[in-house]
This record gives C-alpha cells, structure tokens and sequence, in this order.
C-alpha cells in the first residue's frame, strides 16, 4: 500500500522538492542559490546531478529495487560530496533526510492506520540500507582521493630532488663502484 501511496505523481513530486532543497541546505548559501536556479547540465553539473540522481533512488526504493542496483545512482552523488571534503556523516546525511520527509508526507496515512507500522519499517530499513552503501561508496572514494595525492606529492618529491641532482643512479653508483674496485 506504501508504494502506490509514493507513486502517486504529485506526491513523488512534492517530496523530491523538499527532498532536493533539504539536501541543498549543506551548502553555502550562494551555492546552493546555483544549484537551485540553473537547469543546464553544463552549466551546473552538480545541481543537475543531484536532482536526476535522488529521482532514480526514490523510484528504486518505492520499486522494491535491490540496493545494490541503486549505488550507480549513488556513485554519481557521493563523488561529488567525497571531492568537497564533506566529511562521511555529512555526504551521506542526505539520504537519511528521506526518512523524516516521508513521515510527514505519510503521516495522515500513518495515523489513520492506512500505512502500517510494518510497511513503514521496512521501508526506512531500505533507506537505511542505501545510506550504509552510501557510506561504502563514500569511503572508496575518499581512499582513491588520498592515494591519488599521496602519489603526487611522492612524484613532486621525487622530481625536486631529481632537479637538484640529490637522486642517484644506484646501477650507475654500482657501475662506479665496480670500475674503482678493479683498478
């Protein structure tokens, strides 16, 4: 019954507007003001892809996906978020907001006992569900991120010292060696 109850086009689209400027309140202000008027997807990457992204994890859910089908969308939220230095419990709060957006579009339904406790347990279970993938992806993300900096922090390294010819040649040094000792 929940799921024809979230179907319902007007009500889909009054959740996913609250659900999109709940999300945009974890930016700064004039961020958010871009994200929120700019409709062309070069010209705001991020906003477009939020909006597209959290419809395709709502049809997942009220669908019954299985989780994992959803970390695609996902993939395309969190990258973001990992790269903005939103810390995990930040990048992923988004998805948690779902659940009090929900009650107070269900709560005349709750209350009148047209959605049952159940129902609505198993589906914030769900949410729960794809807000620990969430996290996964989120992890990933920022493991890449820093294996990426450490690697050119060593390559920058590395050619500093090149450039003051603090680096050696260890066949050449071995060379070297070998022809002292011979002579």
């Amino acid at each position: 019954m929940i799921e024809v109850l979230l179907a319902d086009k007007r009500r889909k689209s009054r959740i996913l507007d609250t659900w999109f400027e709940d999300i945009l309140k974890s930016y700064p202000d004039q961020t958010a003001k871009i994200f929120k008027t700019k409709k062309n997807r070069f010209a705001n990457p991020v906003g477009v892809i939020l909006s597209e992204e959290i419809g395709a994890i709502y049809d997942g859910l009220i669908e019954g996906a299985e989780i994992q089908e959803l970390s695609r969308f996902l993939d395309n939220i969190i990258r973001v978020r990992a790269v903005q230095d939103f810390t995990a419990s930040n990048a992923v709060r988004f998805v948690f907001l779902l659940k009090g957006i929900l009650r107070g579009e269900l709560a005349a339904e709750i209350n009148s006992g047209q959605v049952s406790a159940q129902e609505l347990f198993e589906l914030e279970t769900r949410i729960d569900g794809v807000a620990l993938l969430a996290f996964d992806i989120y992890m990933r993300c920022r493991e890449k991120l820093y294996d990426l900096r450490a690697n050119e922090l060593k390559n920058r390294t590395f050619r500093l010292l090149q450039r003051a010819n603090l680096i050696v040649d260890l066949e050449l040094k071995k060379e070297a060696e070998t022809d002292a000792e011979q002579d």
